[in-house]
């Protein structure tokens, strides 16, 4: 029985110093500065929907472009504006909805399937 534990305790050691040296040694992680625009599109909509909801709090149009610039669109206002369309047609978020709508609406890109959320948002005439 103390051979057993003795051979269990040696190859535990043993295992643990090949896994670290595997780890730092042989195969270290390597840290890559990807750009925003390789984030999925669940990721991409949820820094849309973060910046919208900044723009609801400080109204600052110019600030919301240019913090989506980041995830390299070439038309911001058109990439809210087609963001906020799906979001619409797929169901989703109505708190997520309105903030896109405040924000397309801001940029100046308010389609008719925008309007009746608009009205919601306290920012409709």
């Amino acid at each position: 029985m103390r051979r057993f534990f003795t051979s269990l305790i040696i190859g535990l050691v043993l295992g643990a110093l090949i896994g670290l040296y595997f780890g730092w040694v042989q195969f270290p992680v390597e840290f890559i500065d990807s750009p925003m625009s390789d984030l999925d599109r669940v990721y991409l909509d949820e820094y849309t929907v973060m910046i919208a909801s900044g723009y609801q709090f400080d109204q600052d149009g110019l600030g919301a472009v240019e913090r989506l610039r980041r995830l390299g669109v070439d038309n911001v206002p058109e990439y809210v504006q087609s963001t906020t369309e799906r979001f619409i047609t797929n169901s989703r978020d109505l708190n997520d909805i309105r903030l896109l709508v405040n924000l397309s609406n801001g940029l100046g890109r308010l389609t008719p399937i925008m309007e009746p959320f608009l009205d919601l948002t306290g920012g409709g005439s």
